[in-house]
């Protein structure tokens, strides 16, 4: 049996090494996408997707949010894999406009992609009474960069 002071030494060594061992997973670990949109912003029904390789590794999620009283989605891409570490990360969002008369529907799009450390957007579109399309990206840090990607490519969360 341990006695008392090895056991603190021993549970500090643990704690410290904790720490030292996954820094960025506890900085990403900050990161919620109610954070990064802002306050107003709650997750909606099938607002969060995997970011994943072909090969089924999952490097992130991509989540949509909506505003109630201001009528916005939000979408933001947080990342599970290369935490810390500046990779191209991407989340987008499309809406729906309006149909007039025959017209072909139109849609709305914005992106915003470029290499970060944890996390894409937040990326905002109103979306009042539309439907919309959400997606993101990551690349890992290899030359032959898999790509991971998520979302949800039909319409939904109309209204």
């Amino acid at each position: 049996m341990l006695k008392p002071i090895k056991r603190i030494f021993l549970a500090a060594a643990l704690t410290i090494g904790g720490v030292i061992v996954s820094p960025a997973h506890a900085l990403a670990a900050g990161y919620s996408p109610e954070g990064v949109c802002g306050a107003g912003f709650g997750r909606v029904a099938d607002s969060k997707r995997a970011v994943k390789t072909y090969s089924g590794d999952i490097f992130g999620y991509v989540y949509l949010l909506y505003n109630r009283k201001t009528g916005y989605n939000c979408v933001v891409t947080i990342k599970t894999a290369y935490v810390g570490t500046q990779t191209y990360t991407s989340a987008t969002l499309k809406t729906q406009t309006r149909r007039v008369r025959d017209e072909p529907v139109r849609t709305a799009s914005k992106t915003d992609g470029r290499k970060y450390k944890y996390y894409a957007g937040p990326v905002k579109l109103y979306a009042k009474g539309l439907c919309v399309k959400y997606s993101g990206t990551i690349w890992d840090t290899r030359r032959d960069a898999a790509i991971a990607t998520g979302g949800r490519n039909t319409w939904g969360n109309c209204g």
